[in-house]
């Protein structure tokens, strides 16, 4: 699936006119403003703590890392090599691996998009460095004790390491002072900018020279760079880059040095953070409006709501949710949320701070992100590279997927289809995964169009890190002292039941049934299920009863029946049912 374009924006600061003419109302062309790729920082990172090098010595520690892996594989590592030179286990220099070929800008052939291939230095060196990212922090709430009165201190389910439990540990920082979109790419382009000097040193190659001509990079090497940074039209940096744009393309480029590289990034970021400057300062000065595409996310989801009032077959439309390529489903409570495909504007979608809802995202992505939600069931229907679940309570999540991160989450049910194991960390507490449990018409189709095998599916095999995220602040403070996380424990298959996806709108596909093979516990609790409800209603016909002891057996079932629905959450799944 590839990248859809990304929104054009406004000029850089320095950026000059371009075809401006004598004529009146000339054109002038917008220039590219350069962005942090979000897919490296949002799923990138991993917590195991001998990837993350301190940053004093961090330059000199790749630097021989660099040296190492050139001498373990050349130009190229795998897994074995990466293990020997970082020190760590086989298993987690695979998962690091996985992630990286899951984050690329470009599928790596030699790699694979499972990461079981070897992977360029580069891109290796490239992965190492934003490990010691640190995530941006919320703003300081300005009346500190009215939040607390607002959201308790404390939590039902108290742990060792944190007073809150996700979903208070989100609102007490709400979303008014939570970064934004906006000011997480700023904090991301001023890391790379304090850090790209070293960072080109890495990628540098040793040339015949003195001073700042003796290291250079060719243009294979700063396309790599790629792999950090991109241009809001989706253009390669190459191609923009003054130095190489205008090579023979018959010819390779010449090597230009690292300092003529630096200074033309530098000043990029520099330009783009400015007009980041100049937007958030005239937001703030003026009326926000939802043709802004910077507006807060809160103000701007769009969905397609369905609601148990609604005539069948009706839907309701909110304003645009849309900030370059990724889609928003926020702050929705007490409804159902449904994004088909059309629905979707590129290839990320968000689903943020939802509460008892159900929400439906029955469409191919690439990257999905759950956050902040609770007691609400979500369904992602094929999601090619990674599913990340953060700082969710009693949530039920049905996903197709590559691969799914979960992080300090509690009292969560996962049904899933992965080709990979689910990766557990964090602060997690009593989590339950079972195989995936539903269809819809279109979902082979989709699991097909972003590489997803229904054939392979390990959900059962949790890979477990620690507790501790050394690039987030937010959950633990510094500090404190690392941990394996709590692992997740696989559903009772008695409890286990079959997710029903209403069919609003008709849409035809030729799915009809799961397409991940059920285990045959499950299936045997499936068949006992079904057996033992024909044998009630056999039993409920044979009865000799009069008509008003048969109503009144209907009502106390009735009555029973609507109990269970509110008591296990899914009264919000049969109002969508009947809106069908």
């Amino acid at each position: 699936m590839a990248d859809e374009p990304l929104d054009a924006a406004a000029p850089a600061a320095s950026g000059a006119d371009v075809g401006a003419g004598a004529a009146a109302g000339a054109a002038v062309k917008a220039s590219p403003v350069l962005r942090p790729r979000r897919e490296a920082f949002e799923h990138g990172l991993l917590p195991i703590p001998k990837l993350v090098f301190p940053e004093g010595t961090l330059t000199q520690t790749l630097a021989q890392m660099k040296e190492r892996l050139a001498a373990g594989g050349g130009a190229r590592a795998g897994a074995a090599v990466l293990a020997e030179a970082l020190q760590i286990p086989a298993e987690q220099a695979a998962l690091a691996l996985g992630t990286l070929a899951a984050v690329l800008p470009v599928e790596d052939p030699a790699l694979g998009e499972d990461g079981s291939g070897e992977a360029d230095v580069r891109d290796v060196l490239l992965f190492l460095y934003i490990q010691s990212y640190k995530r941006l922090v919320p703003r300081a709430h300005k009346d500190s004790p009215a939040v607390a009165d607002v959201w308790p201190s404390t939590s039902a389910f108290d742990g060792y390491l944190s007073a809150l439990s996700p979903i208070q540990l989100v609102r007490s920082n709400s979303r008014r002072f939570m970064p934004s979109q906006t000011d997480e790419e700023a904090h991301q382009l001023s890391y790379l900018q304090k850090h790209m000097v070293n960072i080109l040193s890495l990628l540098a190659d040793s040339v015949d020279g003195e001073g700042d001509e003796s290291m250079v990079l060719t243009t294979e090497t700063f396309e790599h760079l790629g792999f950090l940074l991109q241009f809001s039209e989706g253009t390669p940096l190459s191609h923009v880059a003054t130095f190489f744009a205008n090579s023979d393309p018959d010819m390779p480029a010449a090597p230009v040095p690292v300092a003529q590289v630096h200074d033309w990034i530098v000043q990029n970021i520099a330009a783009s953070l400015e007009n980041t400057a100049d937007k958030s300062t005239a937001k703030e000065n003026s009326q926000q409006s939802a043709s802004d595409p910077d507006v807060t996310m809160a103000e701007a989801v769009t969905t397609t709501r369905i609601q148990s009032s609604s005539p069948t077959g009706t839907a309701v439309r909110n304003n645009q949710g849309h900030y370059r390529n990724t889609t928003f489903v926020e702050g929705f409570s007490k409804t159902s949320v449904v994004k088909q495909a059309s629905d979707i504007k590129g290839h990320s979608i968000k689903v943020l701070n939802c509460h008892d809802s159900v929400i439906y995202v029955l469409a191919p992505v690439k990257y999905a992100t759950v956050y902040g939600c609770s007691d609400t069931t979500i369904v992602l229907g094929a999601v090619g590279k990674v599913v990340k679940v953060e700082h969710c309570e009693r949530v039920q999540i049905i996903a197709a997927s590559k691969r799914i991160c979960i992080a300090n989450c509690r009292e969560c049910i996962f049904y899933l289809g992965v080709n990979h194991q689910p990766l557990i960390v964090g602060d997690n507490h009593k989590l339950q995964v079972a195989p995936f449990n539903t269809y819809y018409p279109q979902l082979g189709e989709h699991l097909a169009q972003v590489g997803v095998d229904p054939n392979i599916n390990k959900w059962d095999r949790p890979f477990v890190l620690g507790v501790v995220d050394p690039h987030d602040s937010l959950s633990h403070p510094a500090g404190v002292s690392d941990v394996q996380a709590e692992s997740a424990t696989c559903l009772d298959p008695d409890l286990f039941t079959n997710f029903l996806i209403p069919s609003w709108f008709e849409a035809e596909g030729p799915t009809k049934y799961n397409p991940f093979t059920l285990p045959e516990v499950y299936w045997a609790s499936q068949r006992k299920k079904h057996v033992s409800l024909e044998d009630i209603q056999k039993n409920i016909q044979e009865l000799e009863i009069d008509d008003s002891r048969k109503k009144e057996l209907a009502f106390a079932l009735h009555a029973q029946f609507k109990d269970w629905l509110y008591a296990s959450g899914n009264i919000r799944q049969l109002y969508c049912l009947q809106g069908e």
